[in-house]
């Protein structure tokens, strides 16, 4: 942010910690000194209160009411993000089984998850899009998954390259997703997941919280052995309270799900609004395909993440200085690919998109 935007607020591209509903802040913002039925701030109450447990149920049923979870899955809520899930994972239901676990690698998260697997047991990568940068999915035929598997990992969305997938995808083994950056973007089919994962701080809350929903069946893999922490089956027995949880960011994700649930009324609606906004952004990428070099293959877009480059670098940097000009922030791409990227995550306006849109518009128009 320049020093000429300091303190105002922004249009925040950021692919995390990314933005968040006005409202949710503004209800941070009066609740601080003093939480409602609490003598003091959520900073300050004890974990074990009555009110913070209320808080952690509170957000638990959203969270269920949200996405439909069945009654034979466990929500827990733990810390680390999804760079402690690419160890426990395989700590908890890859070490000791007898298959192995197969990955479905469509960008940078899902190499890093396996990377870690490789140091717990068997791995198999069943579908790689390395030979195309990462620019697409695979199709249904693509992919050879064994029901011997030990699970399946794919990563819903990737956010460097842009890319996601739009449906729930069937496997004969259990189904280990890292949505992360998606979580809560559309309706899901939990029952076809064995575990779903997601640091909050790109779409639903603040760093700080890690939310895994796992069928409870699969905490019996969970070995005795294992340090505490890294124990689900330890976590789920504790309600979430092995050790002290991120008492502060479940309480907003908390506030971000009263916010789906009850402002912008569930997740099917939340899906028309994300692809409402994305559609402005690539019809602009699509209308200008020579100056706007979009990553994703159409097919595979992302709706949280769209990403794109331009033929030179002195393009791109006078796009971001001109995006920053009129208050869009945080486009630059990450620094292992460059480019643009910009973040519409669930908490992102129409307006920002629009503007966004028109930006691009006017910038193509004028150097194209």
């Amino acid at each position: 942010m320049s020093s000429a935007n300091a303190g105002k607020r922004l249009f925040n591209f950021s692919p995390g910690p990314a933005v968040l509903p006005v409202s949710v802040l503004e209800r941070i913002r009066d609740e601080m000194l003093c939480l409602p039925g609490a003598p003091a701030s959520i900073l300050e109450i004890s974990h074990r209160s009555p009110q913070f447990i209320a808080i952690q149920e509170r957000a638990q049923q959203r969270l269920t009411r949200l996405l439909n979870i069945p009654s034979d899955y466990e929500v827990l809520f733990l810390q680390g993000g999804a760079r402690l899930q690419f160890s426990m994972i395989p700590m908890n239901l890859l070490r000791g089984q007898a298959g192995p676990a197969q990955f479905v690698l469509t960008g940078s998260w899902g190499k890093y998850a396996q990377a870690e697997a490789l140091k717990e047991g068997q791995v198999e990568i069943v579908y790689n899009a390395k030979a195309t940068n990462y620019d697409r999915l695979p199709s249904a035929s693509d992919l050879k998954l064994s029901p011997n598997a030990a699970y399946v990992h794919i990563t819903s969305n990737e956010t460097i390259q842009g890319v996601q997938f739009q449906s729930d995808l069937d496997s004969p083994a259990p189904l280990v997703c890292d949505s992360s950056s998606d979580f809560m973007y559309r309706p899901m089919d939990i029952s076809k997941y064995g575990l779903i994962y997601a640091c909050a701080q790109k779409n639903a809350g603040p760093a700080g919280v890690t939310v895994v929903i796992i069928r409870k069946d699969l905490l019996e893999r969970s070995n005795d052995s294992l340090p505490g922490y890294l124990n689900y089956k330890n976590q789920a027995s504790e309600g979430s309270m092995w050790n002290t949880p991120p008492t502060f960011a479940i309480y907003t994700m908390g506030l971000v799900a009263e916010w789906l649930e009850e402002t912008i009324g569930g997740l099917s609606k939340m899906h028309a609004i994300n692809q409402q906004k994305a559609s402005l952004v690539y019809s602009v990428i699509d209308k200008y395909p020579q100056f706007y070099q979009g990553h994703a293959q159409p097919e595979s877009r992302s709706l949280m993440n769209v990403t794109f480059r331009f033929a030179d670098e002195d393009t791109e940097k006078r796009f971001l200085k001109g995006a920053a000009a009129v208050g869009l922030d945080s486009l630059k791409g990450h620094r292992s690919v460059g480019g643009i990227r910009a973040s519409i995550y669930n908490a992102m306006p129409m307006a920002g998109a629009q503007a966004l849109a028109d930006f691009m518009t006017d910038f193509a128009t004028k150097n194209g």
